[in-house]
């Protein structure tokens, strides 16, 4: 499709990532590559059933009927042979909403809750904005390669960990979990009672060879100790609607976390959310297909480029999301040096490394769903930046 090849003038829209450069970056002069929305346009049945629905011009009260929650069923059934019942189906604006919901409603002030580092930044906030404490359990980076240290895992389980936060596909290491992985993870957490708290919200964006599986598909004991976060939002480029869902299978649980909702006036999605999240699942598929073709394409050229033309920037082998995650450790900067250097030098705002976890110091984040002229511009400025130094050095 042409339009995942077009440049899309976002300045001036009220975009955090294009608007937002002076306060983030404290410069206007670099080309933004960091927050994870798209420079791509939604799907034409989306914009168009969304432009429809701004016709009829009453924006009142809307609820999510069953239109709504058949399509989320289906996409969910067709996507990851996931079957779900209506009745599991909740709603909030976000999925990091929806955490802080969880983590408010299932645990109690200084439990411990386990995540996986280097990980999300809003994982931290959802877990220390609730007095609660924040346990790692870091991922283990061999070959170029990240993998679970599952000694250390259940060792943190049998320490009293009262929920698990797992990022599935992971962000931003690009690890696509397979199903042993999942297995084993979730085994462990039905032994030590740990509830599971699952961010799925990358789950559409896998690349071939690949396979996504929800953690709560495994089996019925899985499913009653999950809450599982979903969105369009990722997948089809439509954060700014502000859509999300959660599918707990537990009726008691979900019946708790839907009084959560209530209690701050949530739980019902926005008219424009409400319409682009049915057109999206009911007529996405084929667009997300060609996405994925550029997103691989777009991944293999900044593979490709940065290990052939520099010899310092190590590329971590992605599996899926639109973020790659990249070795700056031969750079021999701290982070904030390597932050610096980013925005001064190469003039490209990144996401540093650090903001993941102390095991990110040495990496950065970019975003690579854009058309691929702005990925070979972004690539070339670091490429260019870095090798300057290099020379400079010699």
């Amino acid at each position: 499709m042409d339009s995942f090849y077009e440049i899309h003038q976002r300045k001036n829209t009220r975009s955090l990532k294009w608007d937002m450069l002076q306060a983030v970056f404290q410069s206007t002069d670099v080309l933004p590559m960091w927050v994870a929305d798209m420079d791509f346009k939604a799907p034409d049945k989306v914009n168009n059933a969304i432009i429809n629905r701004a016709k009829h011009g009453i924006w009142g009260y809307t609820m999510v009927d069953q239109n709504v929650k058949k399509a989320i069923v289906n996409w969910l059934h067709h996507r990851h042979t996931w079957q779900i019942e209506h009745s599991w189906l909740s709603f909030s604006p976000g999925v990091v909403t929806s955490l802080h919901l969880a983590v408010e409603a299932f645990t109690e002030p200084n439990d411990k809750i386990l995540i996986q580092t280097p990980v999300y930044t809003p994982f931290y906030e959802v877990i220390e904005k609730h007095q609660r404490t924040v346990v790692k359990n870091p991922l283990v980076l061999k070959d170029n390669y990240y993998q679970i240290d599952f000694n250390d895992f259940e060792k943190k389980l049998k320490g009293g960990i009262k929920a698990f936060i797992l990022c599935s596909p992971h962000n931003p290491v690009g690890r696509v979990w397979t199903k042993k992985e999942l297995l084993k993870i979730a085994e462990l957490c039905l032994k030590y009672d740990v509830l599971i708290l699952s961010d799925e919200i990358h789950s559409d964006l896998v690349f071939p060879n690949y396979t996504h599986t929800p953690i709560a598909s495994l089996s019925e004991n899985i499913s009653r100790q999950t809450v599982t976060f979903m969105s369009p939002s990722k997948t089809f480029n439509m954060a700014g609607l502000q859509a999300s869902y959660i599918i707990t299978e537990d009726r008691l649980k979900r019946t708790h976390l839907n009084r959560h909702l209530q209690k701050y006036g949530l739980g019902l999605l926005n008219t424009l959310g409400n319409v682009g999240l049915e057109a999206a699942y009911n007529h996405g598929k084929s667009w997300l297909e060609e996405l994925i073709k550029v997103l691989v394409e777009n991944r293999n050229y900044v593979t490709k480029m940065f290990e052939e033309q520099t010899n310092t920037l190590k590329v971590i082998r992605s599996e899926g999301t639109y973020l790659m995650w990249i070795d700056c450790s031969k750079l021999q900067f701290d982070c904030k040096s390597l932050r610096n250097f980013m925005i001064e030098e190469a003039k490209v705002g990144l996401n540093q490394g650090i903001d993941y976890g102390a095991e990110g110091e040495q990496f950065v984040r970019i975003n690579i769903a854009c058309p691929p002229s702005t990925i070979q511009e972004g690539v070339k400025r670091i490429i260019d930046a870095v090798n300057k130094r290099e020379s400079a050095l010699n």
